[in-house]
């Protein structure tokens, strides 16, 4: 990928501090659910669940395993790269919409487990945009001096919202954990900007119906699978496509950039036809997008920063790398990042 062929514009740069992700880590349970065993419990195939999502397998947390264990490990992971130990820790921010319990948040369990005990908790629910949301509200805090060091995670048990007789959803759906550490850096590099965007009137299209203070869980809602994910896979589909595309847009608008200049895009890890679809509107080849989904499926809120992640280790993202991020989930909710790596 060449230079950007323009200078980039770093929004308030000159009055904030610079945020970069320093270090980041993703865990994923042992277990492994490919295909051919969803074949065995639903009415299904490989080649049906390929040819419409691009998955070919995804990891499944095992019962004594909560998203706070999950979002831990991943922790541990980012930490050790970054060379942070769990004191110099003053925020964790943990994306999440399959929290271990109503309260208190994941972020305090995962503080326990971490030992973190100088850090103040704080979930975000933004469903599968919940890890760009959590890394914007992180980037403000530093980029003005209130906080140092802070651990932004999306981790995820999806599975334990899953109607496993449901063939147009419990086939996309993995568990797993991501986790960046957010730091301050004297350089260059560095989050440029965030587009956040939401629409409620659309709730109803992607819901776990049950289980909150309007339908509390019991016996009944378990019994109707009102416990577990309902979506309306073609309206999400629309909408996700046009709100990745224009928070994408949005994004390299702000910076002055040109798609062009992107080195890398990592898209929520949610659809191989959506993000084909994004590509096409964006006028992008596939080769410029680094996807994960067939190994992992769609981790919710940790899938980008497990993508991130993995694509940095394996060398597809370099340092001075423009990379753009861009997610869509339940709520509607939709996010795009723009950075310099």
């Amino acid at each position: 990928m060449s230079a950007p062929t323009h200078e980039l514009v770093r929004p308030c740069m000159s009055a904030l501090r610079t945020v970069s992700i320093t270090a980041t880590g993703f865990y994923v349970p042992d277990r492994v659910m490919t295909n051919a065993d969803l074949e065995k419990i639903v009415d299904t195939s490989d080649e049906w669940i390929f040819t419409r999502s691009g998955i070919r397998e995804r990891h499944i947390a095992a019962e004594d395993q909560a998203t706070s264990d999950l979002a831990a490990a991943a922790a541990q992971r980012a930490m050790e790269s970054a060379g942070v130990t769990p004191d110099e820790i003053d925020f964790i921010l943990v994306a999440t919409c399959t929290p271990d319990m109503t309260f208190p948040s994941t972020a305090c369990l995962v503080q326990k487990l971490i030992g973190a005990k100088n850090a103040a908790c704080l979930d975000v629910s933004a469903a599968c945009s919940g890890f760009l949301y959590a890394m914007d509200i992180a980037r403000q805090y530093i980029a003005c001096g209130a906080k140092q060091t802070i651990l932004v995670i999306g981790a995820e048990k999806m599975s334990s919202v899953m109607d496993w007789t449901d063939r147009a959803t419990c086939v996309l759906f993995g568990d797993g954990a991501g986790a960046a550490i957010l730091q301050a850096r004297e350089a260059k590099y560095g989050l440029l900007t965030s587009v956040l965007g939401s629409d409620g009137t659309l709730n109803e299209l992607l819901m776990v119906p049950a289980g909150g203070s309007r339908q509390p869980a019991s016996h009944e809602a378990i019994e109707q699978g009102l416990t577990c994910i309902r979506m309306a896979g073609r309206e999400v589909f629309k909408h996700a496509v046009t709100g990745m595309a224009g928070a994408a847009r949005e994004a390299l608008l702000r910076c002055g950039a040109n798609i062009e200049d992107v080195a890398c895009i990592i898209p929520h890890q949610a659809n191989s036809r959506i993000i084909q679809a994004v590509g096409q509107k964006l006028g992008v080849p596939m080769d410029r997008f680094f996807m994960n989904l067939e190994r992992y499926g769609n981790t919710s809120a940790a899938s980008v920063i497990m993508a991130l992640d993995e694509a940095v280790r394996i060398g597809r993202v370099q340092r001075g790398d423009l990379v753009l991020l861009v997610v869509f989930g339940a709520g509607f909710t939709w996010a795009a990042s723009l950075l310099e790596w």
